[in-house]
């Protein structure tokens, strides 16, 4: 195995400093669609012009660079205690350079470590053995912002009407999004997990946000409520930064998993506009990002 390490660092520097295309492109797409000289317009237009300025300087999207969580999928045979050892190598020199903004704190003391590193949760690193000789390295930079507003409900719900079927997970994932109104930093993606337990509900709900914008759900009925949903949500009138506008959600993409008979949890993950994701590919000596 080579040492990955500087390739870990770029990851996270091209991470930080660059949205997808795909990103950008549902973001102008968003401004044209908000009246000329509204607040909705304005805010969108801020956005994008921060979007070229941080790929000019270069320089982090935002001043929140979020919390580091890496899916990593290597090879069988592959050391994970050595590919854990370089992402945190990685991380702490990433923000040295100032790729990242120094924000793991202590939660008892308060003290920053200054270096993002923390205890085994910071960064979130999860590991899965594939098939194959690749590796594959997604990254998510999950700002507190749009962490905070996120929301896990357990169906029925009587208060909304919340069965436990999609219908039930309609009417609560709206609901978590009428709760956030601006505080997510809209336009926002959805990650949205139905079923497993409380823990990896919420992992799913996550990794859920690494599928592209404009791809399409293999599974046909979550398809059609992610399509129902992110109209849904624009109808809510929320829009960027919650000024009001046509464009609250860029898009809704959803996951299901086993559950007990016992238990059905709905966990929406809310990503705001900044929606900073990069996957790192290591085939034999080649290395490319996407």
């Amino acid at each position: 195995m080579q040492d990955l390490t500087e390739h870990f660092i770029e990851l996270i520097r091209r991470t930080s400093m660059d949205l997808p295309a795909d990103v950008e492109a549902a973001l102008a797409r968003a401004r044209e669609a908000e009246a000329p000289g509204s607040a909705a317009r304005g805010a969108l237009e801020s956005i994008l012009e921060n979007i070229a300025l941080a790929r000019g300087k270069p320089a982090p999207i935002c001043q929140d660079t979020g919390t580091p969580i890496f899916r990593v999928r290597p090879p069988e045979g592959w050391g994970t205690r050595r590919l854990r050892q370089e992402i945190r190598a990685a991380v702490a020199e990433a923000t040295r350079r100032a790729y990242l903004r120094p924000n793991a704190v202590d939660t008892l003391t308060d003290k920053n470590s200054g270096n993002n590193l923390g205890d085994a949760a910071f960064p979130t690193i999860h590991f899965e053995e594939v098939e194959g000789q690749a590796l594959t390295v997604d990254l998510l930079l999950k700002g507190g912002g749009c962490e905070n507003v996120g929301a896990q409900y357990s169906l029925p719900v009587s208060a909304l009407g919340a069965g436990r079927d999609l219908e039930g997970v309609r009417r609560v994932v709206l609901d978590a999004v009428h709760k956030a109104q601006g505080q997510g930093c809209a336009p926002g993606i959805l990650g949205v997990a139905i079923g497993g337990d409380r823990g990896s509900s919420y992992v799913a709900s996550k990794e859920a946000l690494l599928r592209p914008l404009d791809d399409h759900n293999p599974i046909p009925a979550l398809a059609e409520v992610e399509s129902r949903l992110t109209t849904e949500a624009n109808l809510l009138g929320i829009g960027p930064m919650g000024f009001g506008g046509k464009t609250t959600v860029l898009g809704v993409k959803m996951a299901g998993l086993h559950r007990l008979p016992a238990s059905f949890f709905v966990t929406i993950s809310y990503m705001c506009w900044a929606h900073r994701r990069r996957r790192m590919t290591v085939q034999g000596d080649q290395v490319t990002f996407e």
